[in-house]
């Protein structure tokens, strides 16, 4: 992919210290972008910003408070805001009657309020320059949900009506909105806890970080469509699973099988 031409644009990632979020940050920097890079983990930001030349803002998304700060310094550092990327993502896998309320009270808050907070806190900056944007990166998980990933679904299918209502609501603001919808990714999200995912999830071909900041990257330069999904037949299955709920049901045993294969090829 060539590089889009987004010099002296001022950019903000969430949960870039690895995987997708640093792949967006990498490219947006190859770009020309000027990037804030957010994440808890201090130590690994810190070595990203030092090698790519962005600027690290150690930062745990779990509160209001702590998202509205965020911006605040994310703007100050480069001095406005044109593009935030909502990226930061948890995951507390397992049986919802398994899961204590601590870990599915955190999955709402990182993977939805989050967003919204950041968005809210973000738009007086984005409306103040052409050609602003949001993108939130969500989940295939969020279009057609998963059994033993009830809460991460929930949070997924959320971000991804809040981006089609905000499309909507803020196109006379000059903000687009867009949503990135990617299976699963060869990322620590997904390997270092592999046992812990789904054999259905691997039945699903797996994507590169890079791939999907391209898209990412796309939603920012060309402002259409709303969602962009990778990859197209996991498009085409959870499409036809919305419309015909009984489907993915019918499927799951062929999908799962499947996906223990792929699973122990990735082990």
């Amino acid at each position: 992919m060539t590089s889009p031409d987004l010099a002296g644009r001022r950019a903000l990632v969430t949960g870039a210290s690895s995987g997708v979020g640093e792949a967006v940050a990498r490219q947006l920097i190859a770009a020309g972008a000027q990037v804030v890079i957010a994440a808890r983990r201090s130590d690994r930001l810190a070595a990203l910003a030092d090698e790519i030349g962005a600027v690290p803002i150690t930062m745990d998304l779990a509160t209001a408070e702590a998202c509205q700060r965020l911006i605040a310094e994310a703007a100050a550092a480069l001095g406005g805001l044109d593009i935030l990327v909502n990226n930061a993502g948890l995951h507390h896998r397992g049986d919802f009657a398994d899961q204590s309320a601590e870990h599915l009270a955190a999955m709402v808050d990182v993977n939805l309020r989050a967003p919204i907070v950041l968005s809210r806190a973000a738009l007086p900056w984005l409306e103040a320059t052409p050609s602003a944007a949001i993108v939130n990166v969500g989940s295939v998980a969020g279009r057609m949900p998963v059994p033993g990933s009830a809460t991460y679904s929930a949070t997924k299918a959320g971000l991804r009506t809040l981006s089609y209502a905000l499309a909507e609501e803020w196109r006379g603001r000059g903000v687009n909105i867009s949503v990135v919808s990617p299976g699963p990714i060869a990322t620590e999200f997904i390997l270092r806890d592999i046992d812990a995912v789904t054999d259905l999830t691997f039945s699903q071909p797996m994507s590169t970080p890079e791939q999907i900041a391209e898209l990412v990257l796309a939603c920012i330069v060309d402002r259409h469509p709303v969602e962009r999904t990778r990859p197209a037949s996991t498009r085409v299955m959870t499409t036809l699973g919305s419309l015909f709920p009984s489907l993915p049901r019918a499927l799951r045993p062929l999908l799962t099988a499947k996906g223990r294969r792929a699973k122990a090829r990735y082990r």
